[in-house]
This record gives C-alpha cells, sequence and structure tokens, in this order.
C-alpha cells in the first residue's frame, strides 16, 4: 500500500487540478463526434490517471462513429494510449507520478473467473475486457482514467520512444493475436485479407510465427507494398486477380493452412474460408455488422475439419510488456504504419482523412502535448 506521506499530496492536487477542464472527443451520436471541454478525472481505489501524449484513430473508432457499434452518447471515445502517470489511486504500487506508460486497448481486472481461467480479454463477460471508449471514457483526450490501474500499466524503457510502442496498445496486440489463436505454425502458408493497419501486423505476425509462405490481398497498391515490406511473401491485387483462384492457384490447389479475416465483411469472410485446406484454420479478427453467413459449399458441409477462432486483441501489461521487448530488440518496427500525425485540436480533420482512407493514410497519430517522431 502506499504510505500516507505520498497519498496526501497526489490528492490534494489532483482535486486541485480535476477543476481545470480538458479536451476529449465525445461521441454524440452516428456521425457525430465533437471536441469538448471535461473535467480531469480523478482515480478510485485502485484506478491511476494518466496525462496522455499520443493516441491514434482506430478503424472500431469509425465503426463506432458509423453507428455499426453502439455505444452510449457522450462518451469519449478512442483506446490506444501512451501517456504519463498524472495521479495515483489507493492501491496502486510500483509506479510513480511521472512515469512513462503504455496502456492497452484491453483493460482487464486480473481477479475475475475470465481472467484468472487465462481469457483476459473477456473479463467480466463477453468483450468485457474492451472498456476504453466502449463502456468507460476512452484515451482521445487530454486525460484518461486507467482502471485496474495495476494490472494494465505497463512502464516504457526509456530507450523506446512513444512513436515506437503506441501501435502495440491494439493493432500490432490483435494483429499478432490471429497467428496465436490459429496456431500459426513453422512453416504453413497463410494468407491475410485484407492489408489495412490490423491486416498488416497480422502479416507481421504471421511472419513472426515462422509461416513459410504469406499472401496478403487487397485493391490498395501502397498497402499491398507495405505488405511486403511487413514481411508478405506474395500479394494479390483484387482488382486484377480473383484472390480465390489465385491463392490456390499459388498452393497447388490445396489451399492455406491459415485464412486471417482482418476486415470484417461478409465477402472477405466467405473468401477466407473458401481458401483453406482440409483442416485449416480461419482466423478472424474483423468487427463484424449485421448478420454474418457461412456459406454450405465453402465449409464442407461442415465435415471438412475446418475451425474458426475468433480473438478480441490481448491486453494487460505483461502482454504490453512482451510486445515491448519485441520492438527493444529489434524484432519489428511498426513506426511505417503511422502515416500521418495532427494535434487533438485537429482531429475532426484526422476522423475525415482516416474514414475516407485518403493520401495512402494507414495509422493516424493524434499528439495532445509536443514531441518528436
Amino acid at each position: 500500500m502506499p504510505n500516507s506521506t505520498t497519498e496526501a499530496p497526489e490528492n490534494v492536487a489532483v482535486a486541485t487540478l480535476a477543476a481545470h477542464p480538458m479536451k476529449a472527443l465525445v461521441f454524440r451520436g452516428p456521425n457525430q463526434i465533437a471536441l469538448e471541454e471535461r473535467a480531469i478525472p480523478q482515480p478510485g481505489f485502485g484506478e491511476a490517471v494518466i496525462k496522455v501524449s499520443v493516441t491514434t484513430i482506430c478503424g472500431t473508432d469509425v465503426h463506432i462513429l458509423k453507428g455499426e457499434y453502439p455505444v452510449k452518447p457522450g462518451l469519449t471515445i478512442g483506446h490506444e494510449a501512451v501517456g504519463t502517470i498524472h495521479a495515483l489511486g489507493v492501491g496502486v504500487t510500483g509506479y510513480k507520478l511521472g512515469d512513462r506508460v503504455l496502456v492497452g486497448a484491453i483493460t482487464p481486472c486480473g481477479q475475475c473467473g475470465y481472467c484468472l481461467g487465462g481469457n483476459l480479454s473477456q473479463c467480466g463477460g463477453p468483450i468485457g475486457g474492451w472498456k476504453f471508449g466502449n463502456t468507460i471514457n476512452g484515451v482521445q483526450a487530454e486525460y484518461a482514467l486507467v482502471p485496474n490501474a495495476q494490472a494494465n500499466m505497463a512502464i516504457i524503457p526509456d530507450e523506446l520512444r512513444n512513436e515506437e510502442v503506441i501501435l502495440l496498445a491494439d493493432i500490432a496486440s490483435t494483429g499478432f493475436s490471429a497467428s496465436e489463436s490459429a496456431p500459426v505454425m513453422l512453416g504453413d502458408s497463410v494468407a491475410v485479407f485484407a492489408a489495412g493497419p490490423i491486416g498488416l501486423c497480422a502479416v507481421l505476425g504471421a511472419k513472426l510465427h515462422g509461416a513459410g509462405s504469406i499472401i496478403a490481398v487487397d485493391a490498395n497498391p501502397h498497402r499491398l507494398q507495405m505488405a511486403l515490406q511487413m514481411g508478405a511473401t506474395h500479394t494479390i491485387d483484387i482488382r486484377k486477380q480473383d484472390p480465390v483462384a489465385e491463392i490456390l492457384r499459388l498452393t497447388g490447389g490445396h489451399g492455406v493452412d491459415v485464412a486471417i479475416e482482418a476486415l470484417g465483411l461478409q465477402q472477405t469472410f466467405e473468401n477466407a474460408l473458401r481458401v483453406i485446406k482440409a483442416g485449416g484454420t480461419l482466423s478472424s479478427l474483423g468487427v463484424y455488422s449485421g448478420k454474418l453467413a457461412i456459406p454450405s459449399e465453402s465449409f464442407a458441409a461442415g465435415l471438412g475439419d475446418h475451425k474458426i477462432v475468433t480473438t478480441l486483441c490481448p491486453g494487460g501489461k505483461e502482454r504490453m510488456r512482451r510486445l515491448m521487448e519485441l520492438v527493444l530488440n529489434r524484432r519489428i518496427d511498426l513506426t511505417p504504419l503511422l502515416t500521418h500525425s495532427f494535434s487533438l485540436d485537429r482531429i475532426l480533420d484526422a476522423y475525415t482523412l482516416f474514414k475516407e482512407q485518403r493520401d495512402d493514410v494507414l495509422k493516424v497519430l493524434i499528439r495532445t502535448e509536443p514531441t518528436h517522431i
């Protein structure tokens, strides 16, 4: 437990600063977001408040903006953050004010049956680990409240810059999880639909897991080129080739061991199903809205020993620490995915760019304070 000499000054500081407003991006309803002034949060027992340094816009945020994934109006959105500890609640130990931390998009409690059973992402129930910008205020703000802080704040090594670790909070952890869940084995053939930020991280994850061939599928030449940089051995431009026919050709008619669906559309889901071999796995990362159907002709009437697995981004501070080890030891470099940068004051412009997929955008970095990329 923190001693009383450290608790009192912190609590006084928090009470004073809480009266000052901060800026936060708030969801008002479908296709309605606005930058508003909000009170700086105060931490309760087991919680912490971070001063956000950098955050990002994620594809899931666009689903929320469009009303395709429901959240309550008035919620601050966003779920990828690096920041410094501004205030610590009672019961949070091993940290000090000013520590630079990475907080995952998924913030498990570490104590419920789901967490203790190893299903941290499903903390408390289905999708329960995803709280930021879903069930509690998110991190597209100047300050953010971190729940279950002891389990979820990973101290960033001094050698690493904010920009090197911010994408570990969600898209890298999610993308890598596709190969972990399948699992991808040494020498496996893998197809990735499509080569957006999550798909590009899935390509990199398949490489880390020792896949033999990695086939990236997309309609954007820039993204396909980036897929090669991340470790793809083949690319398929769907504007020029039928992806199913081409994947079957590349695999001698057998299909791939693992197909990763990273877009969340019926068509890409079906195509992924059509290219897995007998006994193969469809590893799904997409966020689906509406009805999702399995066509029987591509499912071998349910008798092909196929597997369909889904994964919500793994979170928690140990997951973040392990991912930072990959960056620290130069096993991965995610900075090429950060194609654009905006200040928090211009976050609405950033959303427009990202939503319309202009200017070869991949990931948009949002800065709440001056930093160097």
